[in-house]
């Protein structure tokens, strides 16, 4: 590979971090894996799926962006661990180069407004993400939304975008690019994620937990992985799975054992495509009461 192939036209490399911001449930975690083209972000249908800051490296020639995707951003934090994420989510709010507020098409609500409300406090440079474009056959009814979101002065460019159908997506890279500033590249070239194999692993059986229980007892489960033995031909796996409640372990297990055994089977083929090796996955259900709103315990499950 040439060196023009890896810096700009003057020999400039251009790096920066850039925040994927908004309420729950607007897409952020799908966005960022089809921009980097890796699954590093879990997604669920359910609302808070994201609890962690997630970073996502995009390198394209001299340009590198650095995402980080955060959790919702919602104003109800009465728990610990809710406090946890929305603090997590308002500190990629500064000390980024990049800032993109994304949202759902045709769908304003009042967390959009407070998420608005905090972009409002500085004059970072902000882009505003208009997602699932999909859902609506007539693309000119995004045209008022679209000069709403212009007239508020927040937003330097507006993109509309599907990420589920990686529409408009080649728009919004180009339009991060423009914005970053030069500095040397912080990642190796084919390097996708900060994130290491144990915490891919541990988000993969959270997301099966997600679309497979009911709406309360995801948000009350964590997962921590305990073994990681690796060989050339297999990795053993065995991890945890914390819920609050005795009644959530019974629910989380299933009649027979047949609930814990298909999360299992999901998880497996995920991680499977993740080392790209045969994976034996062993997995444990343990109460620890009321850690969501335990600061020790939070601490305990990687919460910090």
């Amino acid at each position: 590979m040439s060196s023009d192939d890896t810096v700009g036209g003057n020999g400039a490399r251009y790096c920066g971090y850039v925040a994927l911001l908004g309420r729950p449930n607007v897409g952020k975690s799908t966005l960022l894996n089809h921009v980097i083209k890796q699954k590093i972000s879990i997604t669920s249908r359910k609302p808070q799926t994201t609890r962690h800051n997630i970073l996502g490296v995009d390198t394209q020639a001299a340009h590198q962006a650095i995402y980080i995707d955060t959790p919702g951003i919602h104003m109800h934090t009465s728990k610990a661990l809710n406090q946890f994420m929305v603090s997590s989510a308002k500190g990629a709010l500064t000390g980024v180069d990049v800032r993109v507020m994304v949202i759902e098409s045709g769908r304003w609500s009042p967390e959009d407004e407070f998420v608005l409300k905090l972009l409002k406090q500085s004059n970072a440079i902000t882009i505003a993400v208009l997602n699932k474009i999909d859902l609506h056959e007539n693309k000119n009814a995004l045209l008022p939304e679209m000069q709403r979101l212009h007239d508020t002065g927040v937003f330097r460019d507006i993109v509309p975008v599907s990420a589920l159908k990686n529409d408009g997506l080649e728009n919004f890279r180009a339009l991060v690019n423009e914005f970053l500033p030069e500095s040397p590249h912080l990642f190796a070239e084919d390097q996708f994620t900060d994130q290491t194999e144990r915490h891919l692993v541990e988000e993969i059986v959270r997301e099966k937990l997600m679309r497979q229980l009911g709406d309360e007892i995801p948000h009350s489960t964590a997962v921590l992985v305990e073994k990681f033995d690796e060989t050339d031909e297999l990795v053993v796996i065995h991890a945890d799975i914390y819920v609050e409640r005795d009644g959530q372990k019974r629910i989380v297990i299933g009649r027979g054992g047949q609930k814990l055994k298909l999360i299992g089977q999901e998880a497996r083929k995920d991680i499977e495509r993740l080392l790209d090796c045969k994976v034996m996955l062993h997995l444990f259900v343990k109460v620890r009461k009321g850690w969501t709103n335990n600061a020790g315990l939070l601490r305990q499950l990687g919460y910090e």
